[in-house]
C-alpha cells in the first residue's frame, strides 16, 4: 500500500501523538509499504526520521501557529498533485487547518481516509468556545466522512460517536517494550536525590493534578518524612501556580524536585527509580501512555480513571477519584506499605503489555484497518 500520514507537527516533545505516527510508519515501512508522513516545518528535527527505511518525508513551510491552526497554505498544492498517488490517509489529531484541506481533496477524489484524533474530539477540556465553533464549520464533517475513525481508548470511543463518526474503531496505542529492558540507574545520583520518591511525569498543566499530588504528598510525608517528591516534566508558567501552592501548603521546597525537560533514558531511570508512579488527571483520554512506561519500568502506578482504562483493564494499578486528595493519600501510604501487592500488579500489568501493545501487535491490527477501508468494508 502507499500510505499517506498527516501530522500537523512532527516534533516528539509535542506530544504522544507524534510518537504513534513515528512508530507505525516505521513498522509499516518495515512490512514494505510505501509511507510519506504529510507535515510543517514547525520544530521539525530530519534527524529524528532519516533513518527509517521506506519513508517520505514533506515538511511544508508554515506562515504562523496560531492555537488550532498551524497555518501552511502550500500544502494545498502539494496535495492537488500528489493526493492521487496513496491509497489511503491516516490523519492525526482532529482540528487542524491541515485536515481542513486534505479531506476535502480525498473526498473529491475518493481516496479514503482515516481519522486518529488521538482523544482530543472532547470540546470540554480547554478552549471550549473555539472549538465549538471550529465543530461547527470543520471537525463535524470531517469525522462524519471519514472512513473509519480509530479511538485509542473506550473513553474516546464514545466522544468519537457523538460526532457521528460511522466507523469507530478501538485500538490502544502501542509500547516500545524491548526499550525498557535492563534500565541502567543514574538518575537519583544526577538530581542528588538520596531518599525514596514519588514521581510525576508529563507536561506540566491544571488538568494533570499536580496541585492534588503536592497536597496529598504533605500529608504523606506526617507518616514518612524522608520521601521526596519529583516533578519531572519540561518548566513552563504552570509552575509559578505550583510554587505558590508549595508556599501556601508550607512545604520545604527541597523536598520537591522539579527536573525541567528528561531525556527519553533520563526518563526511563526516573520512573524505575522511583516508589511509586502519580497520575491523577483530570482528563486524559482514557490512557496514558505514561502509566504504562512506568509498569514496564518496575514501578507501581496510581491513577484516575480517566488515564487508567488498561489499567483497570488489565488490574495492573491502583485507581483514585480525581480531585479527592483523602483518597490519594490512602493510597500512597496503602501503596508504600504492601509492596509485594502492588509489584504482582505491575507484574500483571507487564504481562498484558507485551502480550497486546507491542508496535508490531498494534500495527498488525493498524494494518488491517487500512485494507478493510480500501475496500469499503466495515467491522
Amino acid at each position: 500500500m502507499k500510505i499517506l500520514q498527516v501530522i500537523p507537527y512532527f516534533a516528539f516533545e509535542k506530544g504522544g501523538d507524534v510518537n504513534v505516527c513515528y512508530n507505525i510508519s516505521k513498522q509499516l515501512a518495515k512490512k514494505g509499504h510505501k509511507i510519506t508522513i504529510l507535515t510543517t516545518t514547525l520544530d521539525y528535527n530530519p534527524e529524528n526520521t532519516n533513518t527509517i527505511p521506506n519513508l517520505e518525508m514533506i515538511t511544508i513551510p508554515y506562515l504562523f501557529n496560531l492555537s488550532l491552526f498551524i497555518y501552511s497554505p502550500k500544502m494545498k498544492n502539494w496535495i492537488k498533485k500528489h493526493i492521487k498517488e496513496y491509497d489511503i490517509i491516516h490523519l492525526h489529531e482532529f482540528r487542524s487547518y491541515q485536515n481542513n484541506i486534505i479531506t476535502k481533496q480525498a473526498q473529491k477524489e475518493k481516496i479514503p481516509y482515516i481519522l486518529q484524533p488521538h482523544a482530543s474530539t472532547p470540546q470540554h477540556i480547554n478552549k471550549k468556545y473555539l472549538k465549538q465553533i471550529y465543530d461547527k464549520i470543520y471537525g463535524n464533517k470531517i469525522i462524519q466522512n471519514a472512513t473509519k475513525t480509530i479511538a485509542v481508548s473506550k473513553s474516546e470511543e464514545y466522544y468519537d460517536n457523538q460526532f457521528g463518526s460511522k466507523d469507530t474503531l478501538l485500538l490502544y496505542n502501542g509500547m516500545n517494550i524491548k526499550e525498557y529492558e535492563n534500565i541502567l540507574h543514574g538518575f537519583k545520583k544526577q538530581f542528588n536525590i538520596t531518599k525514596p520518591y514519588l514521581l510525576y511525569l508529563g507536561r506540566l498543566d491544571k488538568l494533570k493534578g499536580i496541585d492534588i499530588i503536592i497536597k496529598s504528598y504533605k500529608q504523606v510525608q506526617k507518616q514518612y518524612p524522608d520521601y521526596k517528591l519529583v516533578i519531572a516534566g519540561k518548566i513552563n508558567s504552570y509552575k509559578e501556580k505550583l510554587d505558590k501552592i508549595i508556599i501556601d501548603e508550607k512545604i520545604n521546597k527541597e523536598n520537591i524536585i522539579f527536573t525541567d525537560y528528561l531525556t527519553e533514558t533520563q526518563k526511563k531511570q526516573a520512573y524505575n527509580e522511583a516508589e511509586l508512579f502519580l497520575n491523577p488527571v483530570k482528563y486524559m483520554g482514557g490512557v496514558s501512555i505514561t502509566t504504562l512506561e512506568s509498569i514496564l519500568a518496575n514501578t507501581p502506578v496510581i491513577a484516575t480513571k480517566e488515564s487508567g482504562e488498561i489499567l483497570i483493564l488489565s488490574n495492573s494499578g491502583i485507581i483514585v477519584e480525581y480531585g479527592n486528595i483523602k483518597q490519594l493519600t490512602e493510597k500512597i501510604i496503602w501503596a508504600i506499605e504492601n509492596p509485594k501487592k502492588t509489584q504482582k500488579q505491575v507484574q500483571t500489568g507487564q504481562k498484558y503489555i507485551r502480550e497486546n501493545l507491542s508496535w508490531k501487535t498494534v500495527t498488525d491490527k493498524l494494518e488491517t484497518i487500512y485494507e478493510d477501508a480500501i475496500k469499503g468494508e466495515t467491522r
